[in-house]
């Protein structure tokens, strides 16, 4: 449990707009990577598929800058549980950021096998044009891999929330308060 003093602290302003960007781009990759092929074919297909890799590859910038950030200045705070809470929480955000780090290679990687068009402007080039096996097999590998982080992004999410709610610790606190 945290003491009164810990409860009081947050992180500083960078992590927290870091942790809300990760979490709405997260969010927002994995509705278009649902959708995307609601899309009508053409222009607007391309266009959100075009929006879908761009952001994922902002997400992959944002990821790496955000674990530098942490490793160099980002604010410390004291653990905010003791015991298997802690563990939990510990695995949870090492596998969220491991998640992403897989999701984002995942994604480029199916990128590069399909050759996409990026908004109509350029194409990438695909390096196994006619590999369908290895190109179902990547998207569907990607697509698992996103499916696994917004469930544990939930989880992460509703433990937040129990947090904040039911222990009345001042947890959620850390990540919201400016």
């Amino acid at each position: 449990m945290l003491t009164q003093s810990a409860a009081t602290l947050s992180y500083d302003r960078r992590t927290i707009i870091l942790h809300w960007l990760t979490a709405l781009l997260v969010i927002g990759l994995w509705l278009v990577g649902q959708t995307v092929d609601w899309f009508p074919k053409g222009l607007v297909r391309t266009s959100a598929r075009s929006t879908h890799i761009v952001c994922g590859a902002l997400l992959g910038v944002l990821i790496v800058y955000r674990v530098w950030w942490r490793v160099t200045g980002g604010k410390r705070l004291p653990p905010a549980d003791e015991g298997l809470l802690r563990t939990l929480s510990t695995f949870t955000h090492r596998a969220l950021y491991l998640l992403v780090c897989l999701t984002v290679a995942l994604g480029i990687t199916n990128a590069w096998i399909r050759g996409d068009s990026i908004f109509g402007l350029f194409r990438i080039p695909s390096f196994a044009p006619l590999d369908k096996a290895l190109r179902d097999s990547v998207e569907e590998y990607h697509g698992l891999s996103a499916n696994i982080l917004i469930a544990l992004a939930g989880i992460h999410a509703l433990a937040g929330l129990f947090h904040h709610y039911i222990l009345k610790d001042g947890v959620l606190r850390r990540m919201i308060r400016f």
